[in-house]
């Protein structure tokens, strides 16, 4: 047996005082006469051996509880089994996973609430000592120091959830940090409270520790893991517009280890409720729930996808952005069109796009940049700045749609095509000629997926097909979208850079074919105008880093903003030709306040585009690392010592006979006790 304070051990010397009073008597005696002395004399007899053996004991029963009381003070205790005991010198730094994933619950009690009843039960074990430190997922400036258990105790009733989570890796270096800042180099003790959830702890494979650092791993868990949450959002189309029926797709995963049975799941747009859809999903799987619903008028909307599912909260709520009716910036360059000019009659009249068209001679070419499509029709050939134009912006992203003229010129077109990657090109000679016999194009092919939603049925077949007469020929080259029954292809489509050329193999002109006044004409212009905006971002996530926003006229000097509400964060960013790519600050650096939500990006205050930004999943994914799992991974490092569940037995209790050895000091106290009751009952009952 040891003594925590052995100094309270000289104490004991108080034993001297009930032996003094007892063996001097400093009692004054009376005299008193009685009349018949023998009789006193008996009664003197046989009191006085009773009253001595009463003192004595009295006297014993006194040293015993001032011995018992001493010795509980210099607090007793059996040796610790680890010999490197947290009693010594050191800090001992507390981390606590205040993560949203500790909204989970067990025994209708949150994870994080446990965590914290035993946090402060440990702080018990620490009440004499000054070099305890807390620590939380937000890595506070305030808990960078030491401090008494006390000052630990009440930050420990501040600690809210976080948005935020932390590799334990990240958590190691921390406390390692403020180790070294506060000059200890005796042995620290690192206590981790958390869920050890799968998806946020990191690589704990490779995770390695210094072997002069004591690491106690605490999991708070439960038997029954319950979250659901919204996987990704899309649209059907990737158009939608306003007064017509849309389609939206809600992938939600169940990441518990329950099943879960017809839950509701709304969508509200614009804070109107719209639409509503149930799914029932399995365990560590997903669901599609799809919901249709019509916009009344263009613009930007905001749309939510919410349900409700307990305990954890924080992720039932998914936020996007729809951009009803986006406008399609198409230019039109020619030198030869049609008399009826069909590209300008298809485009115009269409509040979709934004149409304008030029003379090819007569043009800034620095609009072609500003475009998401370009129809070059009718072109004899191309001038090499037009041609270079060209080039950049397919290779920038853009679409081009190469309508020949009626007499090409087979160099500058094949010039031209091969440098926006389409070859083995050649013109065919006399095409207008009366002797010359069009061509029926053979029916298209409504598996690919360019003619997606472009049939409704994809059993129908069209009986009239128009006939055209070719006069430009290639093979081999890019996607076969159209061809003729002879065999040769009419619309092709090659991918160049970020972008794609269409090439068709004859002109426009009445005398080239009916093409353009087919009901085959129509979808397919609109189609490859529709293919040539990328479909819309509904919503980004704030662990992306950098995000991507097409604004044509975005001013390279300006300064963007994101606003939500009172809460502005200003990016890092640049503009990248008609891109304006943000850098998105790391979450920890964003603060908790910032939510999940909507923002709008505005330009010296004034709002430009609305954004819808939500926090990744990989706080929602439920999966743990059990007690089992973690004392096997950390096998090899005898300093990492893994509890069982925080639930199964008494932490406390077993951690500190391990560190701080049994207390004995309470079952002293206990004894005194004992020994001043034996004490009364002595003087009350034991009379002479």
């Amino acid at each position: 047996m040891q003594f925590a304070h052995p100094g309270m051990l000289w104490g004991l010397l108080a034993l001297a005082i009930p032996l003094i009073i007892h063996l001097f008597n400093f009692r004054r005696t009376k005299k008193v006469f009685f009349t018949n002395v023998a009789f006193l004399k008996k009664v003197e007899t046989e009191t006085s051996s009773f009253r001595r053996l009463k003192q004595w004991l009295i006297m014993a029963a006194r040293m015993a509880f001032i011995a018992a009381l001493v010795v509980a003070f210099a607090q007793p205790f059996l040796p610790a089994e680890n010999d490197q005991s947290t009693t010594k010198r050191g800090m001992n730094s507390l981390y606590l996973d205040n993560s949203l994933s500790m909204q989970n619950t067990t025994e209708n009690k949150r994870y994080i609430d446990l965590a914290a009843v035993k946090i402060d039960e440990l702080l018990g074990l620490f009440k004499n000592q000054q070099n305890v430190q807390f620590l939380s997922n937000s890595f506070s400036g305030d808990d960078q120091f030491i401090k008494g258990a006390a000052k630990i105790k009440d930050r420990l009733t501040e600690v809210g959830f976080s948005s935020r989570h932390r590799t334990l890796e990240n958590v190691y270096r921390r406390q390692v940090s403020m180790a070294h800042k506060e000059s200890s180099a005796d042995r620290n003790s690192f206590f981790w409270f958390s869920d050890f959830q799968k998806s946020t702890v990191g690589d704990l494979q490779n995770f390695r520790v210094d072997s002069s650092q004591q690491i106690y791993l605490i999991p708070v868990q439960g038997e029954g893991l319950k979250n659901v949450f919204v996987d990704s959002v899309w649209l059907a189309s990737p158009f939608v517009r306003e007064m017509q029926n849309s389609v939206l797709y809600v992938k939600v995963f169940n990441s518990g280890n329950e099943p879960v049975e017809n839950l509701p799941v709304k969508l509200f747009i614009d804070d109107v409720q719209t639409s509503t859809s149930s799914v029932s999903i399995a365990p560590d799987t997903y669901a599609t729930a799809s919901f249709n619903f019509t916009v009344r008028e263009k613009g930007e909307h905001r749309g939510v996808v919410q349900f409700d599912d307990q305990p954890i909260t924080f992720d039932n709520e998914s936020y996007f952005v729809l951009d009803i009716s986006p406008a399609i910036n198409i230019l039109h360059l020619f030198q030869e069109r049609s008399p009826s000019d069909y590209v300008a009659k298809l485009f115009s009249n269409d509040s979709l796009f934004n149409f304008s068209q030029y003379n090819s001679g007569n043009v800034n070419l620095n609009r072609i940049s500003e475009n998401d499509f370009v129809i070059l029709e009718g072109i004899q050939a191309f001038d090499p700045n037009l041609q270079t134009a060209i080039q950049t912006f397919v290779r920038e992203g853009g679409h081009v749609l190469v309508i020949p003229s009626s007499n090409p010129s087979e160099q500058v077109y094949r010039e031209t095509l091969a440098s926006l990657g389409l070859s083995s090109l050649r013109v065919l000679k006399d095409s207008s000629s009366v002797n010359v016999t069009p061509t029926m194009l053979t029916e298209p092919d409504k598996s690919n997926p360019f003619f997606a939603d472009v049939f409704e049925q994809s059993g129908d077949v069209i009986l009239n097909l128009p006939s055209v007469k070719p006069v430009l020929d290639w093979s081999g080259v890019g996607t076969r979208l159209l061809m003729m029954k002879s065999g040769k292809n009419f619309l092709s489509q090659a991918n160049f850079g970020d972008g794609s050329v269409y090439l068709l193999s004859s002109p426009l002109l009445g005398r080239f074919g009916n093409f353009a006044e087919h009901a085959l004409f129509v979808p397919t212009l609109f189609k490859m105008a529709a293919l040539s905006v990328k479909p819309q971002r509904l919503a980004y996530n704030f662990d992306e880093g950098s995000i991507i926003i097409p604004m044509n006229d975005a001013p390279q000097n300006a300064v963007y903003t994101l606003k939500s509400g009172e809460k502005e964060v200003i990016p890092v960013q640049r503009v990248i030709r008609n891109n304006l790519i943000l850098e998105l600050p790391d979450i920890a650096e964003l603060g908790d306040e910032i939510e999940s939500g909507f923002f709008e990006l505005q330009q010296d205050g004034v709002t430009r585009k609305l954004l819808a930004l939500n926090h990744n999943s990989e706080e929602s994914k439920m999966g743990q690392y059990t007690p089992e799992e973690l004392k096997d991974i950390f096998a090899e490092q005898p300093n990492i010592t893994v509890f069982d569940n925080i639930l199964d037995g008494d932490f406390i209790d077993s951690f500190a006979e391990s560190n701080f050895g049994k207390q004995l000091w309470k079952y002293f106290l206990y004894a005194a006790l004992a020994f001043l009751l034996v004490e009364i009952l002595l003087v009350r009952f034991m009379k002479s």
